[in-house]
């Protein structure tokens, strides 16, 4: 009996066997409420918050680096803990958490309290993701790696579902409706998810490694720092455009243009990661990486330099395509060159870059927020640059094992 046939006769004697397609929705829909309603839903109501709240430029960007700290936080508790991981308690205790800390967004005028509860959100929206994501990538291991790649839309989907629930509510409510609508939409989801699996607790003497100790030589190191740099990069810059790019478009486009722009984000994000993966099955990460973050430094920038509403349109298509896909390209080229602990120094870098992010714009807020895209889309142009140095001798044939959606 091959080591493929046993897995799945030992997944199917273990519990009920369940098609792909069940994980696929339930992390998806986990995905959806933890990221893309949890995480993103606070991008197109921040103009609502500015003209109806009378939250500042300023004080907006401490609640989104409040969410980022929140989930750098999450997601180092998931790598210290791998407990937390394999736990369902963890996933249906995040989504609880989530959920009211999205009710309780619209029942004060304190940024204090609305501080505390974007940390929660986003503690909580880490630890559902690294939940989701251990479960597909354990119980998928053996199928086409679209698969995770689909459950990786449930993102864009949060996004885009929750972008137009606050784009039809700010012509007939406030934006305590827009919370509480989105609280209902993350309840809708945790429901989809609360019963998925987790990943299984690792059977004894099997080691988390796919093969003898590597170390890895100095080109290794230096290959690694250029993809370390460019990812930290393109957390700083992404993040910007992801906070700001409704209130930005809304600056110079009718009221309608910037939530519409963040459904199209959406839409363009639900199947991005399946087609970068599919698209690294014919070209090298390295050049996927680099056409990645240049792709999103032209959407990132086009409507500071632009305007208008079909240049709007245009930013939201490419940043909707391009950001889930650069995580997806830059998290397989550090697990292929074999770097120790890749996965979570890239992420710790990524999320230091999404708290450093609104911070460095801060500045430039004072005078609207497209400053602060066209610095926005620099740093992801600087990133490209630092991609750039991978394509110089990269190790293309290292042998690795199966390569996932991160």
């Amino acid at each position: 009996m091959s080591s493929r046939t046993q897995r799945r006769f030992s997944a199917r004697s273990s519990g009920p066997f369940r098609s792909p397609w069940t994980y696929v929705a339930q992390a998806a829909a986990a995905l959806a409420a933890g990221m893309g309603v949890g995480r993103f839903v606070y991008t197109p109501i921040l103009p609502l918050m500015h003209t109806q709240a009378g939250l500042s430029s300023a004080a907006g960007a401490n609640l989104a680096t409040a969410n980022y700290v929140g989930y750098l936080v999450g997601a180092l508790l998931g790598i210290a803990l791998p407990a937390l991981v394999r736990s369902p308690a963890v996933l249906r205790g995040s989504l609880i958490v989530l959920t009211g800390s999205l009710v309780g967004m619209p029942a004060t005028h304190s940024t204090t309290v609305w501080i505390v509860l974007r940390l929660l959100a986003g503690l909580s929206s880490a630890l559902i993701f690294v939940v989701a994501v251990s479960s597909v990538l354990s119980h998928l291991r053996d199928h086409p790696a679209h698969l995770p790649g689909w459950a990786f839309g449930g993102v864009g989907a949060g996004i885009a579902l929750s972008g137009l629930l606050v784009l039809v509510l700010r012509s007939l409510a406030d934006w305590r409706a827009a919370w509480w609508a989105s609280a209902g939409l993350a309840a809708v989801f945790a429901a989809v998810s609360w019963n998925l699996r987790p990943e299984g607790t690792p059977a004894s003497g099997v080691s988390s490694t796919t093969g003898p100790a590597h170390r890895p030589g100095p080109r290794a190191h230096r290959w690694f720092t250029a993809l370390f740099a460019a990812y930290t990069l393109e957390g700083i810059g992404y993040i910007v455009a992801g906070t700001f790019l409704v209130a930005a478009i809304e600056q110079s486009s009718p009221g309608w243009a910037g939530s519409g722009a963040w459904v199209l984000v959406g839409l363009a994000a639900v199947p991005s990661s399946a087609l970068w993966a599919w698209l690294g099955r014919r070209w090298s990460r390295p050049d996927l990486l680099c056409a990645a973050l240049v792709i999103q430094a032209v959407g990132i920038a086009l409507p500071a330099l632009i305007g208008g509403v079909t240049a709007a349109l245009v930013s939201a298509l490419l940043f909707g395509a391009t950001f889930l896909g650069v995580s997806t390209i830059a998290l397989a080229a550090g697990t292929h060159l074999q770097f120790p602990r890749s996965v979570a120094l890239l992420t710790a870098g990524y999320s230091v870059g999404q708290i450093l992010g609104p911070l460095v714009v801060t500045p430039l807020l004072h005078h609207g927020y497209h400053q602060a895209l066209v610095l926005a889309a620099l740093v992801v142009l600087a990133a490209a640059g630092a991609a750039a140095v991978l394509r110089i001798g990269f190790p293309h044939h290292l042998a690795v094992a199966r390569s996932t959606v991160p």
